[in-house]
């Protein structure tokens, strides 16, 4: 289990279709090409043995000393290692893919000694599949092609500047490749990883690379300026508006989870699932934070694949599935690698997600929100898509009164959640806006009466008198978190006394030092055996909760605390363990959704507030006390 570098040691890096985790080591353990969704070349991640490595550190040096940090404005990871003998450096990035979907991927590994001299021990060993294909192996001078049924990469050299090319000893080692390399104090060198082309290795110079890093490095901070967020928190925004962008698939648009897959909410637990897809839900989500931040080109593409997906569905059983590959195709068959043992032990390992198949009404809400959203920035829907839109709200009509499985995609069986009920009430809500601001097609009576259905249907049975709270679903007292959102989209009054009492009952259940729970697992089955951590969305909803509903002081120490729990880089897993340790699928596109619109909620609030809005820190810490 030692073998596995924590999760939180991982750096993010990639080229908008695919991208790579490498640890602060200097191992990349995880890299699936040609797409985030393809299978893995490198997955150590996930079995230190059968997974596959590619690792680049200082050769036998007990005495390291491990940084890492990003070039600031971009995804550039660099890893340093200061050591007796000197301070040398890793770079990694990946130059930009492009919006046309392609095999071939880039990804440059650079080795630079700022300081003394150092000698680098190199090991490649790619496992392609998910370690399920054999492959072959082509060596020579300039660097080594790996070629398996599916998938070709070759790992080209770049030449060392001001240093004499045989003072780096390749071999083979097994079925990979292993060298060491020497380099003095001014000297750059390394590798470029290829996939796709096929071509036999060249040696690369130095001026080469250094072209790649311009364009990339000048790629990401000419995006990044585009931002507008001039915020109180402009660090953390911009690191997770960068995330998201790494976490976007170009030729479509398409935002996925997270890169990765099998990543345990529990280690050793079995609630490991595959977040390589574009949920309709985070992408939706996507809207609110990317406008907001004044990324609107990014925000039409979304919307343009969200539109795609509404006018595929219209006529269908369901029009909407809530998941689906970034593609906008549907094959998510869910599979186990028994051959893998899974990170940390922690199995099975899946790839795809059964959840696909699965009823989550929700998601309705949340894109008919992000598309009315969206209108109030001048992106407005086409006619067709709009028609089709049309269909989704009176198919909603029709079938909002009905389990599904939730949000969380729990599997113990479908419930009548008042999330879901919620979130169809925004669905019709905002159909019904958008159609009375420019007189377009729309049955608004029998969408009326259907939106004061859902309405009364949640205050009277969504809310437990006993717990003097709306709960996760009816004839049940459970308490869910996704109801905090209940004030944000407008279907109760943040001074509301049924709200007010609601948010006391979740501070006293649902909160750890700031931090929430989706819901307590013991008390409301989900039909998975284990616990999970605190979810990290969740707290940034609870940030918003709390602003909003007059508690400003408690939102902006909940925000700040939270904060303390990210990376060394910036980054956020799915949860955070007991001991603040990160869980899940990491990075994770909904938690740095959640950071950058909660920081923009403090913001507007704090800048409204009358007066002082910041209280004494002593004042702070007694308010968020645990309470009884």
């Amino acid at each position: 289990m030692e073998s596995y570098p924590i999760i939180e040691s991982h750096g993010l890096i990639g080229d908008l279709q695919t991208a790579a985790l490498i640890a602060d080591d200097g191992t990349l353990d995880w890299f699936c090409a040609p797409r985030f969704d393809s299978p893995s070349l490198f997955a150590g991640l996930l079995d230190h043995k059968r997974g596959g490595y590619f690792r680049i550190a200082p050769d036998g040096a007990e005495d390291v000393r491990r940084e890492q940090l990003y070039l600031p404005g971009t995804p550039i990871l660099i890893t340093r290692f200061l050591t007796s003998g000197g301070v040398g450096e890793v770079i990694d990035f990946m130059p930009v893919a492009g919006d046309t979907p392609t095999d071939r991927h880039r990804l440059v590994r650079l080795i630079n000694v700022v300081r003394g001299t150092i000698r680098f021990r190199v090991d490649c060993q790619p496992r392609f599949n998910y370690g399920r294909d054999r492959h072959e192996i082509e060596m020579s001078a300039d660097g080594t092609v790996f070629r398996s049924p599916t998938l070709s990469m070759t790992v080209h050299r770049v030449r060392p500047a001001d240093q004499p090319p045989d003072e780096i000893e390749i071999e083979r080692d097994g079925d990979g490749v292993r060298a060491f390399a020497t380099f003095r104090e001014g000297a750059t060198g390394g590798f470029l990883v290829e996939t796709g082309s096929g071509e036999p290795p060249r040696l690369i110079g130095p001026e080469e690379i250094r072209a790649m890093y311009e364009q990339t490095r000048d790629y990401w901070r000419t995006w990044l300026s585009g931002s507008c967020y001039r915020g109180r928190w402009r660090e953390a925004v911009e690191r997770s508006a960068l995330t998201l962008k790494l976490l976007t698939y170009a030729p479509t648009g398409a935002l996925i989870a997270a890169p990765t897959a099998g990543l345990p909410e529990q280690i050793g637990g079995t609630r490991n699932w595959d977040y390589r897809y574009a949920w309709i839900r985070d992408g939706s989500a996507s809207v609110y934070a990317l406008l907001g931040l004044g990324f609107t080109e990014e925000a039409r593409r979304y919307l343009l694949w969200l539109n795609d997906r509404i006018c595929e569905g219209a006529g269908r059983m369901t029009p909407l599935h809530h998941m689906y590959r970034v593609d906008g195709s549907t094959d998510l068959d869910e599979e186990l690698l028994d051959h893998l043992e899974g990170y940390r032990r922690s199995r099975p390992v899946r790839i795809g997600n059964a959840a696909a198949e699965q009823l989550q009404l929700d998601i309705y809400g949340e894109a008919l929100s992000a598309i009315h959203f969206a209108d109030s920035y001048g992106l407005r829907s086409s006619y067709q898509a709009w028609l089709n839109t049309v269909k989704s709200i009176d198919w909603l009509c029709e079938h909002w009164d009905r389990p599904d499985e939730g949000i969380w995609e729990t599997r113990g069986g479908r419930q009548d959640f008042t999330f879901g009920r919620l979130m169809s009430w925004v669905a019709v809500d905002r159909a019904i806006r958008l159609a009375q601001r420019y007189g377009v097609p729309g049955e608004i009576d029998r969408w009326s009466t259907e939106r004061g259905r859902i309405y009364h249907q949640i205050m009277n049975r969504g809310y437990h008198p006993v717990r003097r709270a709306f709960v996760q679903h009816y004839d049940s007292d459970v308490l869910d978190a996704a109801l905090l959102m209940m004030p944000s989209v407008g279907f109760i009054a943040p001074d509301d006394p049924m709200w007010q009492s609601t948010l006391r009952a979740m501070d006293a259940e649902l909160v750890s030092d700031s931090l929430v729970y989706r819901y307590n697992p013991t008390s409301s089955p989900d039909g998975l055996p284990g616990a999970e951590g605190t979810f990290n969305m969740c707290t940034f909803w609870y940030v918003e909760a709390l602003a909003r509903s007059g508690r400003l002081n408690d939102a902006l120490i909940t925000f700040e605390k939270m904060l303390t729990y990210s990376t060394h880089l910036g980054l956020f897993a799915e949860e955070i363990g007991p001991a603040g340790d990160q869980l899940g699928n990491f990075p994770q596109a909904f938690s740095h959704l959640g950071l950058i619109k909660a920081a923009m909620t403090l913001d507007h609030l704090m800048d409204a507030a009358p007066g002082p809005c910041r209280a004494p820190f002593e004042t702070l810490v007694e308010r968020d006390s645990p309470r009884s």
